[in-house]
């Protein structure tokens, strides 16, 4: 039966940040019980000039939006998308529509969308207006203690989805206008291929996930090869909204709870798991919101902040240190938005360790690459990777070797250097140990087609080696440690079991792409 609607005259605006869907929508559900009601988004200067900002995000939010009003034109709600500062927009709207009620998911989102969340507030407070917020995760607001989290994460996730029944009354607004373009907003096209964009295409990657593609989740996470289709495939979707973490969770326990494959359910309980490191994850950012900026552990301000090589980070951008795994890998992310968990963290930690770059500047290139940008996540993962949450193990990942052991037939480096296309496959993983005969004889000569390596592996490794565990044994560091911990640290009782009821070992923490994979 549809929602009952208030008695009283209610105008509610239902205002989308990040969730750019219909199915398992609060607000929209929400929504139906006012007088009538319209839905708003707003593409904010602020997002535009952010340094983690994107044409690529852009891009894939534009064709959301698009899918978007028209599903939500079927259920006769008006989808309104204008440009501008949002407490503009909100102030603009309130003067031609006098709505009583702004309807929202809450968001964990960058600095400049706090600040924004904090003027809307006020601005709301002012003016009498409802703001109401819904959860659609599993992070806290004004999180007390970390003690008990998991089972309220338990709760979020196995609560009955949002389903819209009936259709709105939509207020007296004129026909939305066009959506806007690349070109309009001034940006410039990306030149990325990514991933199908969508409510629709987010449903369809969950089944073929979940249907055909998860049987060998746990193995093929590693590697760039096998990741590609064997991973989820999901970020994109949950970072823009497109399907909701409960959707997937659901999802998820029914495809366990169903099937009599016991290979098929321990891969899926792998990736149950990591769903829940999604939501530990973006609570740290949430508690903590200046660890998109300062150190976890402020005994570590000043390691790296002096040292910052601009020639290095260039070549790590660009894919061109002399490390073939490492450039792969960056030059296939730039082309596509997406990669494997493995492969960014070998690219944090190369970056972290072998060239001592700071994991805030690093971490700002990484973002616009990311089309999965998911901030709590991103953060907490550039940190833990490079080593200044001072109480993770430090991860240092040799280049040479995960060529090896990832790629050992040599086929994804091929793939994306072609100047390595000729080389022979016991050089491929190290090519600068060629002679000059066999560099000729590959068409490629170090230090010309190809660059010879930027910095020394062994040395940069026992160099930041004894630069991170010696300041670790300091006094300092190791009670600042304890503090850490105790504010973001994982509390391993108490985690809730993944299908059937069935008890897994949650995964070790990795970036962005391991968890929603």
């Amino acid at each position: 039966m549809p929602a009952l609607r208030s008695l009283r005259s209610t105008r509610a605006v239902v205002w989308f940040k990040r969730d750019l869907r219909v199915h398992d929508h609060a607000p929209l559900l929400a929504a139906l019980s006012h007088t009538d009601a319209l839905a708003l988004f707003v593409i904010e200067p602020e997002w535009l000039q952010s340094p983690e900002c994107d044409a690529s995000h852009v891009d894939f939010a534009l064709a959301c939006l698009a899918e978007l009003r028209a599903a939500l034109a079927l259920r006769k709600l008006p989808l309104l998308v204008r440009v501008g500062s949002a407490l503009q927009v909100l102030a603009g709207l309130h003067a031609e529509l006098q709505f009583t009620h702004l309807l929202s998911h809450e968001e964990t989102g960058p600095g400049w969308s706090y600040t924004r969340d904090q003027q809307v507030a006020r601005w709301c407070a002012s003016q009498a207006l409802v703001w109401q917020e819904f959860t659609q995760t599993g992070v806290v607001r004004r999180l007390g203690s970390r003690s008990g989290w998991a089972r309220r994460w338990q709760a979020r996730m196995d609560a009955p989805l949002h389903l819209l029944q009936g259709d709105f009354v939509a207020a007296p607004v004129t026909d939305p206008s066009d959506l806007p373009t690349l070109a309009s907003l001034g940006l410039s096209p990306h030149g990325k291929t990514l991933q199908a964009p969508g409510e629709k295409a987010a449903r369809r990657t969950l089944r073929s996930f979940l249907q055909e593609r998860s049987y060998d989740y746990r193995k093929a996470l590693s590697s760039p090869l096998t990741a590609e289709a064997g991973c989820s495939r999901l970020s994109p979707h949950l970072a823009f909204g497109t399907v909701s973490l409960r959707t997937v969770h659901q999802a998820t326990e029914v495809a366990i709870a169903s099937t009599p494959d016991r290979t098929l359910a321990y891969a899926l309980r792998g990736f149950a798991g990591r769903l829940r490191w999604h939501c530990h994850f973006m609570q740290k950012l949430e508690d903590e919101p200046g660890i998109e900026f300062n150190n976890f552990a402020r005994a570590y301000d000043g390691l790296r902040e002096e040292a910052f090589n601009h020639a290095h980070f260039d070549a790590w951008c660009q894919g061109r240190t002399g490390y073939p795994m490492v450039d792969a890998c960056m030059r296939s992310l730039v082309a596509t938005g997406w990669l494997n968990f493995r492969m960014r963290a070998m690219l944090v930690s190369f970056a972290s360790y072998h060239l001592w770059l700071h994991w805030r500047q690093t971490g700002t290139f990484l973002a616009r690459q990311f089309l999965d940008y998911e901030p709590g996540i991103h953060w907490s993962q550039m940190q833990m990777q490079s080593g200044t949450t001072g109480i993770n193990t430090l991860r240092m990942y040799s280049p040479t070797k995960q060529a090896q052991d990832q790629d050992p037939q040599g086929v994804f480096i091929r793939r994306w250097l072609p100047e390595l296309a000729r080389v022979p496959l016991p050089y491929l993983a190290a090519p600068w140990k060629m002679d000059i005969s066999v560099q000729r004889m590959a068409g490629c000569l170090i230090g010309s087609d190809y660059p010879a390596p930027i910095v020394d592996d062994k040395q940069a490794m026992q160099a930041a080696k004894d630069r991170m565990y010696g300041l670790r044994q300091s006094t300092e560091a190791r009670q600042e440690a304890g503090l850490v911990q105790e504010r973001h640290g994982s509390r391993k009782s108490g985690l809730p079991p993944t299908g059937q009821r069935r008890k897994a070992a949650p995964p070790a923490p990795s970036p962005q792409g391991d968890l929603f994979a």
